[in-house]
């Protein structure tokens, strides 16, 4: 039987009783009882469940790597090659603890992340409403819930008169459930309609449904990247596989011992494939993540940085984004037999203080009615919600008589009055004439008792562009991403602030789109969609469907939101955004979370995640050019030669000395590609080819060289082809890391270039020195440095011509 939760124990109780029995009233807790009760049942979350450290870590020797590792090992100590044993277990303990740690900061990074990205609620302690992280929430506890939150426990309602709330998430339920007074709104569902205040009768792990609403999901998708260099992790696998398979072959024919064989296949392989690929994508992913999040950019699905690198078309909300979100009361315009005054009265009872809601907050702030406002008596209100577009209050006034108030957009006050269609007239000519000079503007009409609505006049309230927004847009317009904007405002409004922004005038207004929710997008107007500068009078659905039009057309599109009904389009998006202030809906459908207003960050964030994109592009060609230059190579030196031209010792540290550079990639400096950037295999794979192809020329040369004209003994032969291996290989990640010369900005990172060096000198005292290898002379060591130089600049060329050569392809 599943555990009893706290609120099965209020089953069918009174609200009083609740009330009772949790020991609060309609002043909420105070700030000490509320500490107590914490102590008592603990934080409002579920306890997330902690890997062992110890079992993590162990898991790095398990699995088809390790196996390889360990099975080599044993073949050594079976060959009593015991300083290949010793490098071995050298190697085997080094990937784990890198593995280890790498996983280890990635996971810091995503806590990081999930703190930022943690629910608020808005609580009645002391007596004052005020905004707390939902894990310090109690029971007994008065919370209000509004549009688009998400319910941040187990709430019993007791004040308003419904929610709708979304449960589909919890209970499969696909369409909304609606709620009253005494009704349970379950831990995780979300508002769609209504306003209500509620007391809270369970937290964490006691709530019916056992956890709260998460918003950060789990990585399960895996991207576009993801899966494109996972197949080249396979197919250097396969590559690998067939080329040591004819090498185990060959040498067997030969009558090598097939111990030593067997154990040279298998350090062989584990070299050439790419074992560190996880944890260099995981820290790459998080690193930047991390670098966003400084930059007031939140990412709640890792995995959206590829697609955020690659957006072209940007769809954007006016209000916040490209204006201040600063509203400003401007003069009131009171029809005929009607005082300014009372227009603004009017518009102030039909606002709520304490929702802090921007439009009811510049019509209050800016009321002169605020004493007379004290002498009404609100009954009822019903709260702005996107669809309906206006606020209602019922009012009992001064002299104890009945009335409602409302204030909204013009065209739904307008059609809900029954004034003459000659003062209609008037006031739509009214609201153009504002909207042309960039004012929004609200209608207010009030109604005694049962008689019709009663026109009262205007509110024009003026939201400026950002300062920063003209240039911003421009330097969009440079990254080659094109921005849309999308306002609910009028027509005229649209066209004024996207004239002042310098984004063109072709704004469409939202009637013309096709209502009809089908997969197909008509072609004629996908392209009405693309071509158009903006979008006026949009509702949510229509962000929907323009996503789905701009997708068809083949861009990748950034959406962003705020509201409850924002969600489908934002998940459709490439990239979902929700914008500085969005609902705690929005946030979790969006794959952004902007913590700061303004269209800039958006920008600064694509830029971040262009160059994330181009840190993994670099690792993806270099990987794949390393496998070519010492697969390849190995096994046609030893089919030519026949003889190793290095030993499995020279591959096991070849592996370690590889490790440090390719993890640094992950913080290394990178060009910022002035356009969006896809993955295209085709110009990997031949850039890598190419470079691969040269490095097992360069490396044959080298061999030939030291074998036919200097005629160096077997040993040294090979710690000269180690020594080329270790140092053209790090010279390569320098030609592969740009698209440009290597010797040009963006240079290394000092982390890179720290890494590289580091290993180098390593590399040059293992041969100058003889650790483990036949020493050579350090005169020679210099001449094979000088060598690399050489052919870098080779590398580098050839590199520069298959880019130039793709240009011209894809022309």
């Amino acid at each position: 039987m599943a555990r009893p939760t706290v609120s099965d124990t209020f089953e069918g109780m009174k609200l009083d009783a609740i009330l009772k029995r949790l020991d609060t009233g309609a002043q909420g807790l105070t700030g000490d009882e509320a500490r107590r009760r914490l102590d008592q049942y603990g934080p409002n979350a579920l306890e997330e469940k902690k890997s062992n450290p110890l079992r993590a870590f162990l898991g790095y020797f398990w699995g088809p790597i390790p196996w390889m590792i360990e099975i080599a090992a044993v073949l050594s100590a079976l060959v009593r090659h015991w300083t290949d044993l010793a490098i071995i277990g050298v190697l085997l303990i080094f990937n784990a603890v890198v593995g280890f740690y790498q996983e280890y900061q990635a996971g810091n990074a995503i806590d990081a992340l999930k703190r930022h990205l943690a629910l608020n609620a808005r609580v009645l302690r002391d007596g004052i409403w005020k905004q707390i992280p939902a894990p310090e929430l109690v029971p007994g506890d008065i919370i209000r819930l509004r549009l688009g939150d998400v319910v941040p426990a187990d709430v019993t309602l007791s004040d308003g008169d419904y929610l709708s709330l979304d449960q589909s998430s919890l209970t499969g339920e696909s369409l909304p459930v609606d709620k009253e007074v005494g009704g349970l709104a379950y831990s995780g569902s979300v508002v769609k309609q209504g306003e209500m205040s509620g007391v809270v009768t369970a937290t964490g792990g006691d709530t019916y449904f056992g956890h709260t609403a998460s918003l950060v999901a789990a990585a399960k998708k895996v991207s576009h990247f993801q899966r494109a260099v996972l197949s080249i992790g396979n197919y250097l696998i396969y590559l690998t596989l067939a080329l040591v398979g004819v090498l185990v072959v060959v040498l067997l024919q030969r009558g090598e011992p097939w111990l030593a064989v067997a154990q040279f296949a298998l350090i062989l392989t584990v070299a050439a494939v790419p074992v560190a690929m996880p944890a260099v994508l995981s820290v790459t992913l998080a690193v930047g993540a991390v670098t966003l999040s400084k930059m007031k950019t939140v990412v709640s699905r890792l995995e959206s940085i590829e697609e955020m690198a690659g957006i072209d078309v940007l769809c954007c909300d006016k209000t916040g984004t490209l204006t201040q979100n600063r509203l400003r009361l401007g003069e009131p315009y009171a029809v005929e037999g009607v005082t300014r005054a009372q227009v603004v009265l009017a518009a102030a009872l039909a606002s709520r203080e304490e929702d802090a809601d921007a439009i009811d907050t510049a019509v209050l702030g800016g009321s002169p009615a605020q004493e007379a406002r004290k002498h009404y008596t609100r009954e009822h209100f019903s709260p702005f919600d996107p669809v309906g577009k206006r606020t209602e209050a019922q009012i009992t006034g001064p002299d104890g008589e009945p009335f409602t108030v409302t204030k909204g957009a013009p065209q739904i006050v307008l059609a809900l009055s029954e004034a003459p269609d000659a003062i209609k007239a008037q006031m739509q000519h009214k609201v153009d004439e504002l909207a042309a000079g960039g004012y929004r503007t609200l209608a207010v009409a009030r109604r005694d008792g049962d008689q019709p609505w009663r026109l009262l006049g205007l509110l024009p309230l003026h939201d400026p562009p950002r300062e920063d927004a003209a240039g911003t847009l421009a330097e969009a317009e440079k990254h080659g991403v094109r921005v849309k904007m999308v306002t609910g405002d009028n027509l005229a409004i649209a066209r004024e602030i996207a004239g002042k922004l310098g984004m063109g005038k072709r704004i469409l207004p939202a009637a013309e789109l096709s209502q009809e929710d089908t997969r197909a997008i008509a072609p004629r107007d996908a392209e009405k969609i693309e071509q158009a500068d903006g979008f006026a009078q949009v509702y949510p659905q229509h962000k929907f469907h323009i996503v789905r039009a701009l997708q068809a057309r083949d861009h990748i599109v950034g959406m962003t939101g705020d509201g409850v009904n924002d969600a489908p389009a934002l998940k459709q998006a490439d990239v979902g955004i929700a914008v500085s202030g969005a609902t705690d809906a929005a946030r979790a459908a969006a794959d952004l979370i902007l913590t700061a207003p303004g269209l800039s960050v958006i920008v600064r964030a694509v830029e971040q995640a262009r160059k994330i994109f181009e840190r993994m592009n670099s690792y993806a060609v270099y990987r794949i050019t390393e496998t070519i230059r010492i697969v390849v190579f190995l096994v046609l030196a030893m089919l030519v030669y026949d003889f190793y031209p290095i030993t499995a010792v020279m591959i096991i540290l070849l592996a370690l000395l590889n490790d440090l550079p390719i993890m640094a990639i992950a913080y290394d400096n990178t060009w910022l590609d002035p356009q969006p950037v896809r993955w295209e295999m085709r110009r990997v794979l031949t850039v890598a080819s190419v470079l691969g192809g040269i490095g097992v020329i360069e490396t044959f040369a080298l061999l030939a060289i030291a074998k036919a004209w200097l005629g160096l003994p077997e040993a040294q032969l090979q710690s000269v082809v180690f020594l080329k291996l270790a140092v053209a290989g790090h010279l390569t990640l320098f030609v592969a890391r740009t698209r440009g010369p290597f010797f040009a900005p963006p240079y290394p990172s000092p982390i890179l270039l720290t890494a590289v060096v580091g290993t180098q000198t390593v590399a040059a005292m293992i041969v100058g020195f003889g650790w483990y290898v036949a020493p050579i002379p350090w005169s020679a060591i210099g001449l094979i440095w000088l060598y690399c130089l050489v052919w870098i600049v080779i590398e580098d060329a050839a590199k520069l011509a298959t880019y130039r050569y793709g240009k011209r392809v894809q022309r």
